[in-house]
């Protein structure tokens, strides 16, 4: 790592939790960790991304850009030779793990906390368990003669304060009929035409996802932020439902269309959601009834889920203290999470609790973003109380893996680095040592050829170090 200052007198006048320290702290944990921090050429961001997906059939329907994909799964699970068995994905997202899984035999048991997610992979265990020949029929007919065209009523459009204004007057009434014309058909049909419309609502309105927040055009009417945005082309409600249901239907007509012959004869895995908090759930979970676990969890990097998918969220129905109440139970990512009573969660946390206490990285890091949030020097107060969230709740998990897995079974984790006023934060070796301190064995933390670049206010003011990406490999000894 790059000293930050060299000359003695500079580092005596440094606090002593200051940024030399945190990067004394970091090269003693790298060192620690050399033998199996591994660049893995094989390895891109597409692949540990959701780009890999673009053009894979079913993985494609919904772009859920934290996803990572299909891609990463098979080729983590073949290198290690995992083909049977039980595989739980505490953080599941759109599902990508447990359907990778479940395509090769593996069952697969996800937990997933925000609706989104769940929709998605609900559409997709339907279209698993089979759709019939009528039902493709009607998706067919919609894509020739929009049925919601014509109709006479209009279901309200439901929102969130977040999300009022965000179509064209136009595409607001088009989303209208097509919800109350999708009425008149099946169940199933039902669900395929509510998950395409999900799929378009970005592409159909004024906004775009930016990690933090939704992004606002400015024909929108709204002004947000110094600089006018142009988010570019706002895609025609019409033409995108028709693309997006005709992308559906080809992929479900090829999947149903003649085998391979030469194909492997693979039984799907049974796949089963858990919906709600991993922090609640996790704790019901049998001890030792997992033989891998594949997952990334939200990233230590304020990114709030609940901003960045309110339309689709207000359309499946959540209200203002819903998605405050959704907030609040994500594991701590953005600094509006308050911070949660872990031992009142479960006593039996303590274990974790004291390991994230003894954790002197992560300890200097926290002392060290408190004295910037003192001294004013921070962007957000909440940085420090989101950080410590992150790392705490996370040992929390950790713990609960190690003990839902059998022994000698792997966890395999995707996760990114990140820097707060100037600190860079090792979440891959700091992770990694609270795993090591609660019974995992570090096989390999694999390290992306190319890393990630920091965000334009840190690189202005930090310069434009490089921050690790990685795929974690633990192993549960006992």
């Amino acid at each position: 790592m790059t000293t930050l200052i060299a000359e003695s007198e500079n580092q005596e006048s440094l606090a002593p939790t200051g940024l030399i320290d945190i990067e004394q702290l970091d090269d003693e944990l790298t060192s620690q960790f050399k033998d199996v921090l591994t660049v893995q050429q094989t390895l891109s961001r597409a692949v540990v991304s959701f780009q890999a997906n673009k053009a894979r059939p079913v993985y494609r329907w919904f772009k859920y850009k934290e996803a990572f994909s299909a891609a990463l799964v098979e080729y983590l699970l073949s290198a290690y030779r995992i083909e049977t068995g039980r595989l739980l994905d505490p953080f599941a997202g759109a599902g990508t793990a447990l359907f990778a899984a479940s395509d090769i035999g593996i069952a697969a048991e996800g937990i997933e906390l925000l609706p989104i997610g769940q929709a998605i992979v609900k559409t997709r265990q339907l279209v698993q368990q089979g759709l019939t020949d009528d039902d493709l029929k009607a998706l067919t007919r919609w894509i020739e003669t929009d049925p919601w065209q014509d109709y006479e009523s209009a279901s309200p459009l439901p929102e969130l304060r977040i999300t009022k204004g965000a179509y064209p007057p136009e595409t607001k009434i088009g989303i209208e009929k097509y919800l109350s014309a999708m009425t008149q058909e099946s169940e199933r049909v039902q669900a395929i035409l509510k998950f395409v419309l999900l799929s378009v609502l970005e592409s159909v309105s004024y906004t775009r996802k930016d990690g933090q927040y939704l992004r606002w055009d400015y024909r929108s009417g709204r002004r947000v932020g110094s600089k006018p945005f142009d988010k570019g082309l706002i895609s025609d409600f019409t033409h995108a439902v028709r693309t997006k249901l005709r992308e559906v239907v080809n992929d479900l007509s090829a999947d149903i269309g003649t085998p391979d012959l030469f194909a492997r004869d693979i039984v799907p895995g049974e796949v089963l959601l858990h919906q709600g908090s991993c922090l609640e759930v996790l704790p019901r979970l049998a001890s030792r009834s997992f033989d891998v676990i594949f997952t990334s969890p939200p990233y230590c990097n304020r990114y709030d889920y609940t901003r960045t998918y309110a339309l689709e969220l207000a359309l499946l129905g959540c209200d203002e203290r819903r998605v405050v109440e959704l907030r609040q139970d994500m594991l701590s990512c953005t600094v509006e999470n308050r911070a949660k009573d872990l031992l009142k969660l479960n006593p039996a946390w303590s274990e974790s609790v004291a390991v994230a206490d003894n954790q002197c990285l992560l300890q200097a890091i926290l002392s060290y973003l408190e004295r910037q949030k003192d001294d004013g020097s921070l962007n957000n107060n909440g940085i420090p109380r989101m950080v410590r969230g992150y790392f705490y709740e996370m040992a929390c998990v950790i713990q609960e893996c190690h003990r839902v897995l059998r022994p000698n079974s792997l966890m395999f984790m995707v996760n990114d680095n990140v820097r707060y006023a100037g600190a860079a934060i090792s979440v891959d070796l700091i992770l990694s040592s609270m795993a090591e301190e609660l019974g995992f064995q570090i096989e390999r933390i694999l390290v992306l050829p190319n890393g990630k670049g920091n965000s334009s206010q840190q690189m202005g003011e930090h310069g434009r170090e490089s921050l690790r990406k990685c795929v974690y490999v633990w192993r549960k000894v006992l």
